[in-house]
């Protein structure tokens, strides 16, 4: 039993609930953030018992993230890690045919929002702030470095700064005692693909990826859980593509 706690924002579906689960598996308490969903974070609080405990909020705005990082600080009296989860697309398309307020929602949630986070966890975890350190891990996508030609460009380039975020702060903590790195993931079976207008997306692609089939939101959860661990000790700014080789 690890005894740490980390908070998981969108943990309680997708690749965040596999997260939150593999976390509890290997004795972290997990905060695990949602927004909306309510019938699916209670599903999982029912399943994992008291190792979780959930905290409703918007992870894309300013006062509910600082609210969250302090309420769920307030519970536990410390904080481990941070994993940066919550994420959104947009009916797939091309460039011209998007609006403001698509782009505009999408960079909100995709790159203000986990910047925000990361932003929290420091103040909460680097020693330079009276922490005990700890570790960050974003989950970027595949589509940062594909680019998503024809599907979604701005969900792209919301992961690419992801990237440079990742990079950027993996360095500007380093001595601080937090460790910093990024999990790309490629065409995984969760219900992002639905929300984009193509819940086939993954079958229709599948024949693209080396491996020859899409990933399971388990196995992205396992190198999540990894780079948090005390096993990447010497990992930072680290991109690590959970992609099947696509």
């Amino acid at each position: 039993m690890t005894g740490k706690v980390a908070l998981v924002t969108g943990g309680t579906r997708g690749i965040g609930a596999a997260t939150t689960r593999l976390l509890v598996a290997q004795g972290w308490r997990v905060a695990a953030n949602y927004r909306e969903d309510e019938a699916s974070a209670l599903a999982l609080k029912a399943e994992l018992g008291d190792a979780v405990e959930l905290f409703r909020a918007d992870a894309s705005e300013e006062k509910a993230i600082v609210r969250l990082f302090d309420d769920a600080l307030c519970h536990y009296g410390r904080l481990d890690g941070l994993v940066n989860n919550a994420g959104v697309t947009a009916p797939m398309g091309r460039l011209e045919d998007y609006s403001a307020e698509r782009v505009e929602r999408i960079l909100r949630v995709n790159v203000l929002g986990p910047l925000l986070c990361c932003r929290e966890a420091v103040r909460r975890m680097s020693t330079h702030h009276g922490g005990d350190g700890g570790a960050i891990v974003n989950v970027s996508s595949a589509a940062s470095r594909l680019g998503s030609a024809g599907e979604y460009i701005d969900y792209a380039a919301s992961k690419g700064a992801i990237d440079t975020l990742t990079l950027g702060l993996a360095r500007e903590v380093a001595a601080e005692g937090i460790r910093v790195n990024a999990v790309r993931p490629g065409l995984i079976e969760t219900d992002i693909h639905a929300a984009s207008g193509e819940a086939g997306r993954v079958a229709r692609l599948a024949p693209s990826v080396p491996l020859g089939r899409g990933g399971q939101p388990a196995e992205v959860a396992e190198a999540i859980v990894w780079l948090l661990s005390d096993a990447a000790s010497f990992c930072t700014g680290s991109l690590l593509d959970v992609s099947g080789g696509r």
